[in-house]
């Protein structure tokens, strides 16, 4: 899912109301697993029950304010683009199993599939991964991939390090040293209860992208930053709450494109062509990401 272009380039006071609103309503409509929609007078509510000023909101005549408007046009395109869109895309493991065999019947890739943390009969391929290798093998034309980086992103200038991330990502491309893009995958299928580790997994996705962020607006230096994240009983049943702070995140500009389930194989051989020519335009300027 790619952002809404409507809802970019927000002031940064925009989100602090919509994570305001958010946690003070709540993200779920009551009684149902739908994504709730305030409404002025649940905004209202909720900045009178906090202290803020609710003339920020709403004029003294009752019309909402520039800012009420903008806020309810996000709600209602979240609740929309969730409900519709990333609900039915987001798999169990059984259709995550379904899609994996017929891509590697179809692809044939040659690269060793990355196994899940699980024990028993629940061992078995890392489904979303290994879907997301496979597509990156089949349309990378040949272009190196780090598929399992095991140290931490780096990105030089004049063959010295300009930043380094903090975490390690899972993947990157062409290498961790210089990547045009790096991507995160969260899958949990086999998850009866949502943790605090899974929790963990969004918000060091948020760390990645603020890094990016700092670096592209002082360094002039964009590397794309992709989250894909599956398991419907987890996500949707669980963590609604958490796909609504991802939806947050992708237009904040903390991340370019966050796939839901399915949607890897609908978006991942597009993303890769766009890898494959940014690569190119790094090769040209000596393996170096050029500045803007």
């Amino acid at each position: 899912m790619q952002p809404e272009k409507r809802f970019l380039a927000q002031p940064k006071s925009f989100w602090a109301c919509v994570r305001t609103i958010s946690q003070k309503v709540g993200y779920t409509q009551r009684g149902t697993r739908q994504i709730k929609v305030p409404t002025l007078n649940d905004m209202v509510a909720a900045f009178r029950d906090l202290g803020l000023n609710v003339h920020g909101l709403r004029h003294k005549d009752d019309t909402p304010t520039d800012l009420a408007v903008k806020l309810t046009d996000y709600f209602k395109y979240r609740a929309k683009v969730l409900n519709e869109h990333v609900e039915p895309r987001l798999m169990d493991a059984a259709r995550a199993k379904h899609e994996f065999d017929r891509l590697r019947a179809e692809l044939k890739p040659k690269r060793a599939f990355a196994m899940n943390k699980q024990k028993g009969e629940k061992k078995s391929e890392a489904y979303l991964t290994s879907i997301v290798n496979m597509l990156i093998e089949a349309h990378s034309e040949g272009l190196p991939c780090d598929y399992d980086p095991r140290e931490l992103t780096t990105i030089t200038h004049d063959g010295m390090p300009v930043r380094t991330l903090a975490r390690r990502v899972d993947g990157a491309f062409p290498s961790a040293v210089n990547p045009v893009a790096v991507w995160e995958i969260k899958e949990y299928y086999y998850t009866t209860t949502f943790g605090s580790r899974v929790a963990d997994g969004v918000y060091e996705s948020l760390l990645d992208g603020m890094e990016l962020e700092e670096l592209r607006e002082h360094e002039a230096i964009d590397v794309r930053h992709y989250l894909m994240v599956d398991a419907h009983y987890t996500w949707w049943d669980r963590g609604r709450s958490y796909l609504c702070r991802m939806v947050d995140m992708l237009h904040m500009g903390y991340v370019d494109e966050v796939l839901f389930g399915y949607e890897v194989i609908e978006e991942m051989p597009r993303i890769v062509k766009e890898m494959v020519e940014l690569t190119r335009a790094l090769n040209a300027h000596g393996g170096e990401l050029p500045t803007d």
